[in-house]
């Protein structure tokens, strides 16, 4: 654990991502990370200097992640660990309810914006011929609860799409579903309101995820995973 990994990150402006980012740098890891929001991006430059790099980039517009990638790879070495966390959770309501466009953000990111990240990034993994790659999948992602349909759809998509890839990847990597428990994020508040505050919060689950997660690797291909 204690050897130098590269990390690529999604979602890093709140949340997980943000929890996770502090946690890997603490550790004395290298973090690319992006999100959407332009402050919180602003504020992780402020606060973690070179080698750190963050970017606003919408994980699920594909021409941004490729120019991402594009600028990345240019003059830095592929990541080592690539973490597909960014994730949207729709309003708690009937699936006949949520509006075609709601829906659509949905999918766009929790799924889309995965692939878009792997089309661009894992090839030059690939390349190296080393590399694990950790889509975030959910509780929702092996079960079911009303009023999340569009969440849990596209969680369910990433647990088949993780275990596929790993048949397609080549000897000497991994990519793994990573159900990362239950959370006090403001996405679980949407859905568990004020009983959410009787999880844990993401720095105190970071603690125990980062090293978790810094032990996967292809022994895992393809299993799914909680951490614990």
């Amino acid at each position: 654990m204690n050897s130098h990994r590269t990390i690529l990150l999604s979602g890093v402006t709140r949340g997980l991502g943000r929890a996770m980012a502090a946690e890997f740098i603490r550790c004395g890891h290298t973090v690319f990370g992006c999100g959407r929001n332009t402050q919180g991006i602003a504020e992780l430059r402020e606060r973690y200097g070179s080698p750190h790099r963050f970017q606003v980039v919408d994980v699920g517009d594909d021409r941004q992640v490729a120019a991402w990638a594009g600028q990345l790879l240019k003059d830095a070495e592929p990541p080592d660990l690539l973490i597909n966390n960014a994730a949207l959770v729709n309003r708690n309501a009937v699936l006949w309810e949520i509006a075609a466009e709601e829906f659509s953000s949905v999918i766009d990111v929790n799924i889309k914006g995965v692939a878009n990240l792997i089309r661009h990034f894992v090839p030059a993994m690939i390349a190296r011929g080393n590399g694990v790659i950790v889509n975030f999948s959910s509780g929702w992602g092996r079960a079911t609860s009303a009023h999340v349909s569009p969440y849990c759809a596209s969680k369910w998509a990433i647990e088949g799409l993780t275990r596929a890839m790993a048949q397609e990847l080549p000897r000497g990597m991994a990519a793994i579903p990573l159900n990362p428990g239950i959370i006090d994020t403001d996405m679980l508040r949407t859905s568990f309101g004020e009983d959410a505050s009787g999880y844990p919060s993401p720095d105190a689950w970071a603690k125990k995820a980062v090293p978790f997660i810094l032990r996967l690797g292809v022994k895992d291909n393809g299993s799914p995973l909680t951490v614990a």
